[in-house]
């Protein structure tokens, strides 16, 4: 296997996919000539040339419902949004067309279209550049929402994204684009959605999570390990549809559970995900769930209010040694 860049990874996903399908395309701010503003889209122009790799004016708005009409004729866009801070400009579009179509055409229209891009805190963006986006799109029936946490899940989960027939909202960890990992070589490598993967086996509670949380869940399972505690890391990896199988298991497992996020704490994923947890589980569990989130704040500028308002490994390891009675 390679050893690539998250970014590198999401390259290689839309370059085997373009190549795959003629219908595939890619539009948004700046991902041709400029190759992306975060160089995603590197070299795509010049292999698929301008029909195939489209600039956008800024209105996320405009090129968003272009991408929903595209897709109603067969095409399989990828719209790609510079952040999804950016995106609440198109939730129209998304929510409103992109979510409901194929239900208020009684099926006779699909909905194969991706919306990518980063999401969650980078360094010291602020409060309006800086928000965890996960949440509104899971609330809407007909998104499926994605959040890869290493290279390989980014390369196999877009592939599967954009294979899909239905509305996907991919988000990618806008801190994550220069990390490393091993991505399997194969053009066919594709992860199915709806799958979580366990990052790291243990008995005594269980961290779920997704997204770049993934970092923050394992690095506190790591100083949990000097203490004599092993966790399970579960990453959930697509947030809808959930792997509500695998939460079960590792819930059966380890009896107590830690839920680690990015976003807010009110009204989160996590929120939801603990309640289904404690319909479908709540014998199995010896002690309450804790979640683990941004602090309910607008995320501040300066550096050192940043951090404290981030989730941290430090934060995830005093919930679990909580739920120990340590």
């Amino acid at each position: 296997m390679a050893v690539l860049t998250y970014r590198d990874a999401l390259n290689q996903a839309l370059r085997e996919e373009m190549r795959r399908d003629p219908d595939v395309f890619l539009m948004g701010e700046e991902v041709a000539e400029y190759d992306g503003a975060y160089k995603v889209s590197k070299g795509l122009l010049a292999e698929f040339g301008p029909k195939r790799v489209v600039d956008s004016p800024i209105s996320e708005l405009g090129f968003g419902g272009l991408g929903v009409g595209a897709a109603m004729v067969g095409l399989r866009p990828v719209i790609e949004f510079m952040t999804f801070n950016f995106a609440f400009l198109a939730l129209d579009q998304i929510i409103n067309n992109a979510a409901k179509l194929h239900y208020m055409s009684d099926g006779q229209f699909d909905m194969p279209i991706v919306f990518r891009g980063p999401t969650g805190a980078a360094l010291q963006l602020a409060a309006q550049h800086s928000q965890a986006c996960e949440t509104y799109y899971t609330h809407a029936p007909g998104c499926k929402v994605v959040t890869p946490g290493t290279p390989a899940d980014a390369k196999g989960l877009l592939k599967a994204a954009i294979r899909d027939d239905d509305l996907v909202v991919f988000m990618e960890g806008e801190l994550l684009y220069n990390s490393k990992g091993e991505v399997p070589d194969d053009e066919d490598f594709v992860i199915p959605l709806g799958v979580a993967d366990l990052k790291r086996a243990g008995s005594d509670v269980s961290i779920i999570t997704h997204g770049k949380m993934i970092h923050v869940a394992l690095a506190a399972a790591a100083k949990l390990h000097k203490d004599g505690v092993e966790a399970d890391v579960l990453d959930l990896r697509t947030i809808r549809p959930l792997d509500m199988d695998a939460i079960l298991t590792t819930v059966a497992k380890t009896n107590r559970v830690v839920y680690v996020e990015e976003g807010w704490p009110y009204a989160g994923t996590g929120a939801q995900i603990v309640s289904m947890i404690q319909e479908e589980a709540f014998d199995a569990l010896d002690a309450p769930i804790l979640r683990v989130t941004q602090a309910d704040i607008p995320m501040p500028y300066a550096k050192n209010l940043e951090m404290l308002a981030k989730p941290s490994a430090e934060l995830v390891v005093e919930a679990c040694n909580k739920l120990l009675y340590r």
